[in-house]
């Protein structure tokens, strides 16, 4: 964590290399999170490659540098969402996205298509807390910091969210008599 802490400072401070190696530390979390978001390898690639350079070019406007990680994950989500709304479409898994999904290790069965089908097809909101609770693992608290907002607006997001997706894979996945899965 030092080292990271050094680094930081040092990047804020204009040296590439030790924004350079930061960077390199987080693109698969970042990668992973734009694919999320893009579902198509190459307008993944582009929302990356650019909150890369929004990081870089507002790298010192970064307040606290114990949070780097969250503060550059931040500005990768406002770039995938902004990317969205610039092409106003809707996100469907393409032949390409199966394909990349079925290369994957950690989506491998039918259940996790559905489950990303059902992301897709919900709102920012809870599509965003959701994927920062249960696929990046990170804390309400550090999610309520990341989108500046209370903790309680958080669990509420996410509660929300999970009932949400539970209505969309209903009859698939739940039996409704032991509310649980079949």
């Amino acid at each position: 964590m030092e080292r990271k802490l050094k680094l930081v400072k040092r990047a804020k401070k204009g040296d590439f290399e030790a924004f350079q190696t930061l960077i390199h530390e987080e693109k698969e979390k970042m990668y992973r999170m734009a694919y999320m978001y893009m579902r198509n390898e190459d307008d993944a690639l582009e929302v990356f490659q650019e909150s890369l350079c929004k990081a870089l070019t507002s790298i010192h406007t970064l307040r606290n540098n114990d949070y780097f990680s969250t503060w550059v994950m931040k500005i990768l989500i406002n770039s995938a969402i902004a990317a969205l709304k610039k092409k106003q479409k809707l996100v469907s898994l393409s032949n390409e996205a199966l394909e990349y999904i079925g290369t994957t290790e950690h989506l491998q069965n039918e259940e996790q298509l559905d489950l990303l089908q059902a992301m897709d097809e919900i709102e920012e909101k809870y599509k965003t807390v959701l994927l920062l609770r249960f696929y990046e693992d990170y804390t309400v608290k550090q999610i309520a910091a990341f989108l500046n907002c209370p903790e309680g607006t958080v669990k509420t997001n996410i509660r929300r969210g999970l009932e949400v997706l539970r209505s969309k894979l209903k009859g698939v996945y739940f039996d409704d008599r032991q509310n649980s899965v079949v």
